[in-house]
């Protein structure tokens, strides 16, 4: 709203210091911080209500030390998460943008049915939740949403690499007046595609139509087909990884905040002629507005840890963990960079891959054997390493070391081949 206000200044009025509003930078950059001041100030008065209407986590016990001091634990403070994005993002961010639209339905979606989760937990005492196959089913709802959004789209479009080159050798774009003026145009020639980046391959592309090329001359017409499983696929994969990472105190949050960090860089690389030209990606018109909602989600995540770092005085709750790894999933599915996800959420997976492995091994070795085994002390696979006596903070702490040696290699693939 507040882009639109000081536009509308500079034009009429060339009202001082307006214009400043028309760069991604500083939009980003006060989205971050508006979100981070948000959720420190208003996360302690929320901490409040929870306790006054006695809204507390209730802990099963698993044998965890320190576990019974969490009894009580204020819970859905992810309610202040959501908050602290929204509110920026919808100050800063230009609201007809298509990018902007798909992340605002993905975090109010998310953040309702986690809501409703712990709804059932907290008023209603069921310690399970929701039932798994309505949670499932919000999630599938979701991709079916987002995957249409993006295939039948006129508004959502990428440019050839190669074309992108050829632009930017034939025009003067180090002028920021002709950079613009040749965006606009360039971005009038974009086309619709199924492809996606896909990282250690020769011209790091895949094109999701391709992989139904046998039904003929009109496959890309019929590419949904497969696209639209895969988007589902990855939202309900990244969105229940962060829930099951959120276990103990601050892991989600930090964890989120890192992998946020390196997909706002990637967006605001994939949006920029100059910089996706050099790095010989794809480029993506109107996709640099997406940075000021992941600054805005950065900062928002960080400004949680002030509450949630051990000892938490507050859990997101489902409300949080579930719209956070969905955030995660679309936004690396818009700006084409979903196949990095493995690596760069890579300690969601292997909190998820933890829990497959010792459910799908306990069932192997009880029906074999007529005893379940298990591989690891417990799951997901921070619990492991509590049951081995390492301090919850030991844990976190290593674990964000992991993520941001990740998120470093996550983006030195743009440029391995």
């Amino acid at each position: 709203m507040l882009y639109y206000l000081f536009n509308w200044l500079d034009v009429n009025f060339d009202f001082p210091g307006a214009g400043v509003f028309q760069y991604i930078s500083f939009r980003a950059a006060s989205a971050a911080i508006l979100s981070l001041l948000i959720t420190i100030i208003f996360g302690g008065k929320l901490i409040g209500l929870l306790k006054r209407q006695q809204i507390g986590e209730t802990v099963r016990d698993l044998g965890l030390a320190g576990q019974k001091e969490k009894e009580g634990t204020p819970t859905m403070g992810g309610l202040i998460i959501l908050f602290a994005i929204l509110v920026p993002v919808l100050l800063f961010c230009k609201l007809d943008n298509i990018y902007i639209i798909i992340m605002l339905i993905t975090t109010v979606w998310l953040g309702l049915l986690g809501f409703a989760d712990d709804y059932i937990k907290v008023f209603k005492k069921r310690k399970e939740g929701m039932n798994g196959w309505c949670k499932i089913a919000g999630q599938v709802a979701l991709g079916i949403i987002v995957g249409g959004m993006m295939f039948f789209s006129n508004d959502i479009v990428i440019k050839e690499k190669q074309d992108v080159a050829t632009y930017t050798q034939t025009h003067n774009l180090q002028v920021e007046s002709a950079y613009n003026k040749a965006k606009q145009q360039f971005t009038k020639e974009s086309t619709r595609s199924t492809k996606t980046t896909i990282p250690f391959v020769k011209g790091h592309e895949i094109d999701y139509s391709k992989l139904i090329k046998f039904v003929g001359k009109d496959y890309k017409d019929w590419a949904w087909i497969i696209f639209i499983p895969i988007v589902i696929f990855i939202i309900t994969a990244v969105s229940n990884g962060a829930n099951l990472t959120d276990g103990i105190d601050g892991l989600a949050t930090g964890t989120s905040a890192i992998i946020g960090s390196t997909l706002g860089i990637l967006a605001w690389i994939s949006g920029n002629i100059i910089f996706a030209n050099y790095l010989n990606i794809m480029y993506i018109p109107n996709i640099g507005e997406l940075t000021i909602f992941m600054s805005a989600f950065v900062g928002a995540t960080i400004g949680f840890l002030w509450y949630n770092t051990y000892p938490a005085q507050v859990f997101m709750g489902d409300t949080g963990s579930l719209a956070i790894g969905g955030i995660i999933a679309v936004f690396a599915i818009l700006i084409r960079k979903e196949w990095l996800l493995p690596i760069l959420c890579g300690i969601f997976l292997l909190e998820s891959v933890s829990v497959m492995m010792q459910v799908s091994y306990f069932k192997y070795t009880k029906k074999k054997y007529g005893e379940g085994r298990r591989i690891f002390l417990m799951t997901p696979i921070h619990h492991h390493f509590q049951k081995k006596g390492w301090h919850e903070s030991k844990i976190v702490q290593r674990f964000f070391l992991i993520s941001i040696i990740l998120a470093v290699i996550t983006v030195i693939t743009l440029k391995l081949r």
